[in-house]
């Protein structure tokens, strides 16, 4: 791993209390790779915290793009600049860079295009609302469905791509829901995806932007996505 050319893209918004806690947290578990901080246009001090740390590349978008055109920002970086791998670690702290090292030796012996660290399959894992929990099953039948693929963490943000990937993601990443959607895109485009656990922990700081309340209206509109999603790429 220490070989290869890798690219932690951190999508963040409004991330002030977190964002420099993360890059170091990715600093001390892995040193050789870089890191690409794409902030959303935050309205809080994400983008001045983040420059504070040495040799972190700071993009900041003049809209907000919202999850999927801020880590569509970081795909086309690292195809740009021919890295070999990309990661996704989100802002708020929850994903662990201890446990990037489990994505790329997945990937390695799967001989896959991307890797979703998953909290679903490792009983240690961080353990979301009920709400959530019916809606990622809910979105593990519908990938059963339409591509007849185990996945259970569809929503999951913590996830690797390989080359093939990025180049992928970088012409087709979707806007709105971007995780489940990107999973239809890679499977209809024939890459290969797979799974491993990790842990994940609690946000410290900050709101989650997907409340109790917001859950259900969120869920509804993400099975609409993805069938949209599906029946786009047949034609």
């Amino acid at each position: 791993m220490e070989q290869a050319k890798i690219l932690i893209v951190v999508p963040a918004y409004n991330e002030q209390n977190n964002i420099l806690r993360v890059i170091w947290d990715i600093r001390k578990t892995l040193p050789s790779a870089d890191i690409l901080v794409v902030n959303d246009c935050s309205l809080d001090n994400t983008s001045v915290n983040a420059r504070k740390a040495e040799g972190v590349k700071v993009v900041d978008l003049p809209y907000n793009l919202g999850i999927g055109g801020a880590v569509q920002t970081g795909v086309k970086y690292a195809l740009s600049q021919g890295y070999d791998y990309m990661v996704q670690v989100d802002g708020d702290g929850q994903h662990l860079p201890s446990e990037v090292t489990k994505l790329f030796d997945t990937m390695v012996s799967n001989n896959c295009d991307m890797v979703i660290g998953s909290r679903f399959l490792d009983i240690k894992s961080f353990r979301t609302t009920w709400l959530r929990r019916v809606g990622i099953k809910v979105f593990y039948l519908i990938f059963r469905m339409l591509i007849q693929a185990k996945i259970t963490d569809g929503t999951s943000g913590f996830r690797m791509y390989n080359r093939k990937g990025i180049e992928l993601m970088a012409k087709y990443y979707p806007d709105d829901y971007p995780e489940p959607d990107a999973i239809i895109l890679l499977k209809k485009h024939g890459l290969r995806i797979a799974e491993v656990g990790v842990e994940m922990k609690e946000r410290e700081h900050g709101v989650s932007s997907i409340s109790m309340i917001k859950s259900p209206y969120y869920m509804t509109k993400v099975i609409v996505s993805i069938f949209f999603s599906y029946i786009r790429t047949r034609w």
